[in-house]
């Protein structure tokens, strides 16, 4: 018997909004209901995107080498981790997906959107997150949050005008996929935003367990 295809679940947000802060914790709660999870990030997830990382968040290049090296990188993370994984009947709980391109290279450095969709349907055409969330703070709460974090990469020194255009590409994302994006106030304390994603989280493993039992 095929066993029941897994569930995609992304976690989005400008540099600062606090999402890396829950993603361990997702994963955790999901496991706990009995469910096998793979957590996993972009760029990045594999051995090749790792390094394509490193180039890409430390090195200045052209805008259409960098959109190309997320979509490369992309590639191989979706061929060799995230696919198997999901067919397998696990979770997949990835940190940015191909929103972020949408957000950073399509809003931000002003690529366009037509571009990311080109890309994106060579790349993955039948792949879509089952859920995203959108962690959503004003710019100058990821700012400050930035400020005390760590030593900040190639993105995370841009001005405030690119980051204001990726935090309004990943809204009309959001308009564009009511379904999959849910917006999550993420200016709110922690428990308060965990309680949001526990019982949105709690909905779809219901929803999946219940399509598995249904499963000849």
């Amino acid at each position: 018997m095929q066993s029941q295809r897994g569930c995609f679940i992304t976690l989005e947000g400008l540099d600062g909004a606090g999402k890396s802060t829950h993603v361990q914790w997702l994963v955790e709660h999901i496991s706990a209901q009995g469910i096998a999870v793979v957590c996993t990030r972009e760029p990045g997830g594999t051995e090749l995107g790792e390094q394509l990382r490193q180039m890409v968040l430390s090195q200045p290049m052209h805008l259409k080498t960098e959109t190309l090296l997320m979509f490369a990188a992309r590639c191989e993370h979706i061929a060799t981790v995230i696919e198997p994984a999901l067919q397998a009947g696990h979770w997949v709980v990835c940190d940015r997906f191909t929103d972020a391109s949408y957000a950073y290279q399509g809003g931000g450095r002003e690529l366009g959107s037509a571009a990311i969709a080109s890309l994106e349907q060579w790349v993955h055409p039948g792949l879509q997150p089952d859920r995203t969330w959108l962690f959503d703070v004003p710019l100058s709460v990821a700012r400050e949050r930035l400020a005390r974090s760590r030593d900040l990469d190639r993105f995370e020194k841009e001005g405030d005008a690119f980051f204001e255009r990726t935090r309004k590409a990943y809204h009309e994302r959001t308009a564009q996929c009511p379904q999959r994006l849910r917006i999550v106030d993420s200016t709110l304390p922690i428990e308060s935003v965990r309680a949001t994603m526990r019982e949105q989280a709690q909905q779809l493993i219901d929803a999946w367990k219940s399509a598995g039992s249904a499963q000849p």
